[in-house]
C-alpha cells in the first residue's frame, strides 16, 4: 500500500499552499435557490448526490431524468424523485443515520456546475409523488433537501476534462462491460452472455 511522504495536516497550510480565498469565491455563496439556481435545476437532467452513514461511510448517487426532474418546492426545499434501481437504497440509508446531503446538478453542454447542500428527509407524500410520475408510473419515494448552501461552481474540472468535445474523448475499446464486472465481483449463478442479456433488458424494460 502506499504511503505518503508529505501529508497536508492544518487549515494554515493549505492556504499558504493555495492562497487566500477571494471576496467573490466567499461571497458567491447563498443559503436558497434564487432565479439563477432554479433556471440550471430546472435544465439539469443529472444529479449527483453525496451522503453518509453514521460511521462514516460515503456514498456518491447519479440521479438522471429528463430536465426539471428535480423539482423545486420554494425557494428553500428540492424533491428528487426516486426510480427503479438497484434496491441497495445506499443513500436512503445514509439519510436514516445522518441527514446531510450534498447535490452537484450538470447541464449538458455546460462547462459550470451548481453545487447545493443541506439536509434530506426521505418522503412519501402523494401529491409530491404523483407530481412526478413519467409513463404513469410514479415514484415510490422522494429525498426532500432543504438547502443551506447554493452556488455556481466554475468550469475548468469540465474544460481540462473535455467532457463535451466529442473529439477528445478517448476509445470505449477495452473497457469492462457492466454484466463482465458484476459477474468477476458478485460471482452470480448466470453465464456472461444471460448477465448480458438481462441487464440490456433492465434497461429497455426497467427505467419507470
Amino acid at each position: 500500500m502506499y504511503q505518503p511522504s508529505k501529508i497536508v495536516s492544518s487549515a494554515e497550510e493549505i492556504k499558504r499552499t493555495l492562497g487566500e480565498l477571494s471576496d467573490n469565491q466567499r461571497d458567491k455563496t447563498i443559503d436558497h435557490v434564487d432565479a439563477h439556481i432554479a433556471a440550471w435545476i430546472e435544465r439539469s437532467p443529472f444529479v449527483v448526490l453525496s451522503t453518509f452513514d453514521e460511521a462514516g461511510n460515503i456514498d456518491v448517487s447519479p440521479k438522471g431524468d429528463p430536465p426539471g426532474f428535480v423539482k423545486i418546492l420554494d425557494k428553500k426545499t428540492l424533491a428528487i424523485p426516486d426510480r427503479i434501481g438497484n434496491h441497495r437504497a445506499d443513500t436512503f440509508h445514509n439519510l436514516l443515520d445522518n441527514p446531510r446531503i450534498g447535490l452537484m446538478f450538470i447541464v449538458p453542454q455546460r462547462r459550470e456546475v451548481v453545487r447545493v447542500s443541506g439536509s434530506a428527509q426521505i418522503v412519501k407524500d402523494e401529491e409530491l409523488l404523483e407530481s412526478m410520475a413519467i409513463k404513469n408510473r410514479r415514484p415510490q419515494l422522494a429525498i426532500l433537501v432543504r438547502v443551506e448552501e447554493a452556488f455556481y461552481h466554475c468550469g475548468k474540472a469540465m474544460i481540462r476534462s473535455g467532457m463535451w468535445r466529442p473529439e477528445d474523448w478517448g476509445s470505449i475499446e477495452g473497457l469492462p462491460t457492466y454484466a463482465q464486472a458484476v459477474l468477476d465481483h458478485a460471482r452470480p449463478p448466470e453465464s456472461l452472455e444471460e448477465l448480458k442479456d438481462r441487464f440490456d433488458k433492465n434497461e429497455r424494460e426497467r427505467l419507470y
